[in-house]
This record gives structure tokens, C-alpha cells and sequence, in this order.
């Protein structure tokens, strides 16, 4: 039974969400004294296009469909996406805290009134164009694209990992198009996923996760803090 339970483990990552979501609510609702606006020159020659709100919906069914896969299929990837996740989100949630953020980059009116603009309406009502810095939306599609290349279960599936690339790229500019991000979000949250990414996945930091878990460094392809 202990070795069974041992084996599902890697489910108790899951508790995360509900912390981090809680917290994501409790800043939706603080109204701090004052909002650093997150603008740069380069925002204003990026043009709105309602279509790109269709890769920026997509977002939700790319996360939540590699993390199942990876859940059931492949636990040590699951672990170094979540871990991935988790560093990015927090640091969000501070940020958040400490130096509140948002936009004013939202078209006040549109040119056409089609499906994808009723959409992008639908998107701007549920999401407040606050907590901006960096863009969770670019962080966490880097971090399920670097976990669905690093998984050996898809090796032999390249058209995926390459499709995987493509989609990714794809959500990153919906954020600008459809201008629920600046490209100083899009470009921290780039940077912030660098320095993950270095840390989840680069053998140089192998025994420094394994320290972290106590445990002795040992070298082998996947590091004692993702691995079995």
C-alpha cells in the first residue's frame, strides 16, 4: 500500500492550484492606492486583431490537456512542469502584491463586430486588465512547451512537440494582438522563464535540486527532484 501511494504522489502538486487561485482572486479584489500602468513605445505600433483571441481561448486547452496527458503518462515531466509553474506563479502573485500593475491598452471601441470581437468582449469582462507583470499566459505556455520537448514519452512524436512550438508562439503574440499584455509583460515573464527553465532542466543545477530535497546528489539524466 505505502509503495502504491508513493506512486501517486506526484498528485499532491495538485494543491497548489487552489492556493494559487485563491490568492489570484484576493488581488483581483484589493484596491490598491495606486496602479503602476505597464506600457512602452513599441505597445502602440502593435495593432489589434480580434482573431488572435482564438490561440489566446486556446491557452486554457493547451495547459490543461498536457498537464492530464502528463499526469497520467509521464510523472516525471508532470513534476518538472509543475515545478516550473509554481516558481512563475508565485513570483506573479508577489509581484502582484508588491508593485500593483495593469493596462490601458484596451480598444475603447472596435471596427467590426464579429464572432472573434464578441469574444475578445467575453474575455475583457471576466478578466480585469490588472496583474499584468509578467504574463502568466506566456510563462506557463513556455514552461508546457519546454515540458512536452523534454518528455520521453513524446519523443517519437516530433509533429506534437513541433505542433506544441507552433501553438506556443501563437498564444504569445495573442497576448499582444488582442493587447491583454504589454511587451514588457511578454518580455519578463520571456526572461522569467529562461532563468526556469535553466533551473529545471540544466544538468549543472543537478545537485543543487537534489540538495533540496536532501538527498544525495547522484548523476543521472533526470534529477532526484523530479525523478522516481
Amino acid at each position: 500500500m505505502k509503495g502504491r501511494l508513493s506512486q501517486y504522489k506526484h498528485y499532491l502538486l495538485l494543491l497548489y492550484f487552489p492556493v494559487y487561485l485563491a490568492a489570484f482572486r484576493w488581488l483581483e479584489t484589493v484596491t490598491p492606492d495606486k496602479i503602476h500602468i505597464i506600457e512602452c513605445s513599441l505597445d502602440k505600433y502593435i495593432p489589434f486583431m480580434e482573431i488572435f483571441i482564438v490561440p489566446y481561448l486556446l491557452w486554457f486547452a493547451y495547459i490543461g490537456g498536457a498537464g492530464i496527458y502528463l499526469l497520467f503518462r509521464d510523472k516525471e515531466s508532470f513534476c518538472r512542469m509543475m515545478y516550473f509553474g509554481m516558481i512563475g506563479m508565485t513570483l506573479f502573485v508577489v509581484v502582484s502584491w508588491l508593485y500593483p500593475n495593469g493596462l490601458e491598452l484596451r480598444p475603447e471601441t472596435f471596427a467590426r463586430d464579429n464572432v472573434f470581437v464578441t469574444l475578445t468582449k467575453f474575455v475583457y469582462s471576466m478578466d480585469t486588465s490588472t496583474n499584468v507583470l509578467p504574463s502568466i499566459h506566456v510563462y506557463n505556455s513556455i514552461g508546457v512547451c519546454a515540458a512536452l520537448w523534454h518528455s520521453e514519452k513524446l519523443k517519437d512524436k516530433k509533429w506534437l512537440q513541433i505542433s506544441s512550438s507552433v501553438l506556443m508562439v501563437l498564444i504569445i503574440l495573442s497576448t499582444m494582438f488582442v493587447k491583454q499584455h504589454s511587451m514588457i509583460d511578454v518580455m519578463s515573464a520571456s526572461i522569467l522563464a529562461w532563468a526556469s527553465y535553466e533551473l529545471i532542466y540544466n544538468e549543472r543545477w543537478a545537485d543543487f535540486r537534489d540538495a533540496l530535497q536532501g538527498a544525495r546528489y547522484r548523476k543521472k539524466t533526470v534529477p532526484g527532484l523530479f525523478g522516481k
